[in-house]
């Protein structure tokens, strides 16, 4: 008898839903929705007054969700009746709080991309009046303005967030309370105190001086930005800290290391994608300010690449000046800068997640994935049979009184077993 081996087959998961909707649930739906408008409609035209569209959406709304709630209680019980009810009012929120969003971003790329041509990003408005074209010019000088200023906050703002967050949450100093109230008063600061406070403190006192770098310029800016992200970067990544388990810092510290290099080595890794998610948060909170740049960075209408010196524009202020002017074409221009504004956040934060992404995932998959076998491969030879070893005699304890002759014809299922001499059940002399 030969014995064959079979390749394991590797079956497929089905991915499946712990609840899914019917056509029978979707005619319940569309049944009790059109009910509760109907319901609606009879109140506020026939039995009363009525207060208006938006009061009768209302009546509507709530009318409908007590009717499929009575319904499918009626149908599958009131557990799945009140799982589908807070389903519809979840989904209702998400679409409430989406439409102005969608409004808003479509109305911008409506009204922008009609002046907007490769020229916006190579040019600059030297030489460009009021009365231009909207196709006149361009926002490179904005553009460029923007990103260094943006540039400078993050490097001024990101290690020491992070280090703010590393000492509130991984130390027992007696200074984190001060620190924390600090951080969270900074939080509510406006933006436009930040320009304010940059304004008085390092522009105003030397103005008759010639410093350079104590004047209109990007990294005036950069620090008013920086006052603005510091709080917001910093309370994100002590929450993140916070998410990361105590175990992790247990085992690092139980093998020896530091409570800096567990930090370092284990905790920040950890929450890398965490900390990449408070960077786009930050950035989405100060690379729209505009109230600060005016005090600030002051603007510019022609291309600066030094930020230490001079003005300098961003697309804020651009989008600030040319939308308040009063020709046409400069709103137009305005317009086109606030839907590069959107492409730039949105073109930042892609980045910001794909450099943060979470990368133990695919490699965890990478290591449990096996070898499959290759098709139309040649099976296996054949294993040759193996002869069983030859049965060896057993010797038999027997108790004392038992029958020797029973006790000899019976044979143990394992293998051979000796009597020990030592042991309660061998005879004694």
């Amino acid at each position: 008898m030969t014995a064959v081996s079979v390749p394991a087959v590797r079956q497929s998961r089905v991915r499946r839903r712990p609840s899914e909707a019917t056509p029978a649930d979707y005619g319940t739906m569309l049944g009790c929705a059109l009910s509760a408008l109907a319901l609606t409609w009879l109140v506020f035209t026939r039995l009363t007054e009525g207060s208006g569209w938006f009061g009768f959406m209302v009546v509507a709304y709530f009318s409908f969700l007590l009717l499929y709630g009575l319904v499918t209680a009626d149908r599958l019980g009131t557990l799945v009746a009140a799982d589908r009810v807070v389903t519809v009012a979840v989904t209702t929120g998400a679409v409430v709080l989406l439409t102005p969003l969608v409004w808003l971003v479509g109305y911008v790329v409506v009204k922008g991309v009609a002046a907007l041509r490769p020229g916006f990003f190579l040019e600059d408005q030297g030489g460009v009046q009021a009365t231009a074209a909207a196709t006149e010019g361009g926002g490179l000088h904005a553009i460029v303005g923007s990103l260094e200023q943006v540039a400078l906050t993050l490097i001024m703002t990101v290690p020491l967030a992070v280090a703010t967050a590393v000492f509130l949450n991984e130390t027992r100093s007696w200074f984190r309370r001060p620190v924390r109230i600090f951080v969270d008063a900074m939080s509510g600061l406006p933006s436009i105190v930040a320009g304010l406070f940059i304004y008085a403190v390092f522009i105003l006192p030397y103005a008759q001086q010639d410093i350079g770098i104590l004047d209109f310029n990007g990294f005036m800016a950069a620090l008013a930005l920086t006052m603005i992200m510091l709080p917001t970067v910093t309370r994100t990544v002590e929450v993140v800290l916070r998410l990361v388990p105590g175990g992790l810092r247990e085992a690092s510290l139980a093998l020896g290391s530091s409570r800096a290099r567990s930090v370092w080595s284990v905790v920040l890794p950890t929450a890398r994608t965490g900390v990449t998610t408070a960077v786009v948060l930050g950035i989405a909170r100060a690379v729209g300010e505009t109230a600060p740049l005016l005090f600030t960075a002051f603007g510019y209408d022609l291309l600066n690449t030094n930020p230490f010196r001079t003005q300098q524009e961003s697309l804020p202020l651009f989008v600030y000046r040319n939308i308040q002017a009063a020709s046409e074409p400069a709103r137009a221009r305005g317009f086109t800068g606030a839907l590069v504004l959107l492409t730039l956040v949105l073109t930042l934060f892609g980045a910001a997640r794909f450099i943060g992404r979470d990368r133990t995932g695919r490699q965890a998959r990478r290591s449990r994935r096996l070898p499959l076998p290759e098709t139309g491969a040649a099976p296996s030879p054949p294993s040759p049979a193996v002869a069983p070893p030859p049965r060896l005699p057993t010797a038999v304890a027997v108790r004392p009184g038992a029958d020797r002759s029973s006790a000899g014809d019976r044979e143990p299922p394992g293998a051979a077993t000796t009597a020990d001499p030592t042991s309660e059940e061998a005879p004694g002399p």
